[in-house]
């Protein structure tokens, strides 16, 4: 698709678009994309701490919330510099908590390099585990971790990506771009066994079942839209929140 039929296709997205849309006060989706049916929330016996920059909330895609929305003892906070967030700092400084964050670079420990005895021993037994990650694109990210002097410290880890990312609906600058629930369901898989959870009962999954069925159901937006554009109610989404997890040596 050149820019010009891309720009023709975006046209007749926009113009289909109903003035008037009732959003989900939960998801934030309209109610014809409201995804809530399919959310199985469940304790990973870990603390997510899903760091959402302003941008992504205004984004009708936001797989941050949909994370937020799925893991039970799990925060979704809005904004940039972290430094004086007190609800950050909070969970910081509370001595049951072992805090990391789920951030690629040189400093990063890479999860699917190392066997389960090694990854326990990265986190220190007695606390509970805070996995602080960040939801925006990489530019944004950057930002948020560099600006904020309580965040930019902490240990940090990774993973090697075992497929190509599901987020079908637009693509991807490359296989290893992971949306923000795809790399918290990874980090799951990878970690949950050194803090008590049974990878064996597969909750997490629910992770990917909500999200596959957000996708799918984008892409018969997608497909109505081409077919009949005058009826659809889709509009193309302009943005895609993405959490950039290959790992240093491999980019």
């Amino acid at each position: 698709m050149n820019l010009q039929q891309y720009q023709e296709q975006k046209k007749v997205f926009q113009q289909s678009q109903p003035s008037h849309r009732s959003l989900c006060v939960r998801c934030i989706q309209p109610d014809f994309s409201c995804y809530c049916r399919h959310l199985q929330p469940f304790d990973c016996q870990m603390k997510f701490v899903i760091l959402i920059h302003p941008i992504e909330v205004k984004r009708r895609i936001a797989t941050g919330r949909m994370s937020h929305l799925s893991l039970k003892n799990s925060h979704l906070i809005m904004g940039q510099n972290y430094s004086e967030n007190p609800e950050v700092n909070s969970i910081l400084n509370d001595p049951q908590y072992f805090s990391v964050m789920l951030y690629p670079g040189q400093k990063s420990k890479n999860l699917s390099a190392m066997t389960i005895s090694e990854r326990a021993l990265l986190f220190p037994t007695g606390k509970k585990l805070a996995i602080f990650v960040i939801d925006g694109t990489w530019a944004t990210a950057r930002k948020m971790v560099y600006q904020s002097s309580n965040l930019s410290s902490l240990p940090r880890i990774c993973f090697t990506p075992p497929h190509p990312s599901q987020f079908r609906v637009r693509k991807q600058p490359n296989e290893a771009c992971y949306s923000t629930i795809e790399a918290i369901h990874q980090t799951i898989e990878l970690v949950g066994q050194t803090q008590g959870y049974s990878v064996e009962s597969r909750e997490h999954d629910s992770l990917t079942t909500v999200f596959d069925a957000m996708v799918t159901r984008q892409l018969e937006f997608i497909h109505q839209a081409q077919l009949n554009p005058r009826e659809s109610t889709y509009r193309r989404p302009r943005h895609v929140s993405k959490t950039d997890l290959l790992h240093p040596e491999l980019r």
